[in-house]
C-alpha cells in the first residue's frame, strides 16, 4: 500500500486524462491520495474531485504562499469560512501553507502573518499542517517558534534542506515529506533520508510538478509516488514492501486516515 501525501490531480493539467491518472495509481497500489488546497480559485475543482470518491480522497484546506498578495486578508477569510469548510469532504489538514521566497520576496511580511494565522487555526481545530517551504526554512522557524506550538504537529512537504534542518523538524515532531527530488543526480536528500528514521518520513509527487527519473521532465502523477518508495528502499536498505507500510502508516498517523 502507498499513499501519495501531496497530489493537485485537481488542476487542469489533468482534465484530459484524470480518471486514467487515478486508475493508474490504484493499479501500483495507491490507497489514499490528499489533496492540498491552494487558494479560493482552486476550491471548486478541489472539492468536485474530493467528492467524487470519498474512500480514496482526503483534503487540506488552506492558503499556499504565492498566493498571498495585497489582498491576502479577504482570500484568508473567505477561505476559512464554515460555508468553504462545507463544500470540502474529508478535510484532515490546513495546508499547503508556508513561506516561499524563491521568486519574490515583496510580501514576506504579509506571508509571515497569512502563516501564523493558519498554524493558529490550526492548532485550535487540532489539525496537522502541510508546510510549503521555499527559500525560507529559517523564516518559517522564527514564525513557529514565537508562538505556542503545544499540539501542533505536520509535515514539511517537498523537503529540499540539509540534515541540520530535517534534524530541527523532526526534533519537532514533524514529518520529512519526500518527493521525485529524491531520484535527482544531484539531490542531497538521499544523504539526509539515510540519516533520519523511516517513522519521520512521508512519501508525496506534488503532482503534476517534479516528475521523478525516470519520468522527470514529465508531468508528474500519484503512480509515481512508487519510484520515490523505490529510491528510499535501495537508499535505506530496506525491503520496498516496508518502506511502502511504514510510510503509509506515518501518513494515517499523521492525517489520521481510515
Amino acid at each position: 500500500m502507498l499513499i501519495d501525501t501531496h497530489s493537485h490531480i485537481y488542476s487542469e493539467e489533468f482534465d484530459a486524462d484524470r480518471a486514467e491518472t487515478i486508475a493508474r495509481a490504484k493499479t501500483v497500489g495507491v490507497s489514499h491520495i490528499v489533496l492540498p488546497n491552494i487558494d479560493m480559485s482552486s476550491i471548486e475543482r478541489l472539492s468536485a474531485l474530493a467528492h467524487s470518491d470519498t474512500n480514496f480522497f482526503y483534503v487540506a484546506n488552506g492558503l499556499h504562499p504565492t498566493s498571498v498578495n495585497a489582498n491576502y486578508k479577504t482570500e484568508l477569510n473567505d477561505i476559512f469560512t464554515d460555508a468553504t469548510f462545507a463544500l470540502l469532504p474529508n478535510v484532515v489538514a490546513i495546508g499547503e501553507i508556508g513561506m516561499d521566497l524563491y521568486w519574490d520576496d515583496t510580501y514576506q511580511k504579509e506571508q509571515k502573518e497569512v502563516l501564523d494565522f493558519q498554524l493558529e487555526y490550526a492548532r485550535e481545530k487540532k489539525l496537522p499542517v502541510i508546510i510549503h517551504c521555499r527559500n525560507a526554512f529559517a523564516q518559517i522557524i522564527d514564525v513557529m517558534s514565537a508562538r505556542d506550538r503545544s499540539g501542533l504537529i505536520g509535515v514539511f512537504h517537498c523537503f529540499s534542506e540539509d540534515y541540520k534542518s530535517a534534524k530541527c523538524v523532526v526534533d519537532m515532531g514533524f514529518y520529512i515529506g519526500v518527493g521525485g527530488v529524491l531520484t535527482y543526480k544531484k539531490s542531497i536528500l538521499p544523504d539526509v533520508v539515510s540519516k533520519i528514521p523511516l517513522t519521520s518520513i512521508l512519501l508525496e509527487t506534488d503532482s503534476p510538478y517534479l516528475a521523478p527519473v525516470p519520468h522527470r521532465g514529465k508531468r508528474n502523477e500519484p503512480s509515481f509516488v512508487a519510484c520515490v518508495a523505490e529510491k528510499l528502499s535501495q537508499i535505506i536498505g530496506r525491503d520496498y514492501d516496508d518502506v511502502c507500510d511504514v510510510t503509509s502508516a506515518n501518513a494515517k498517523k499523521l492525517f489520521d486516515l481510515i
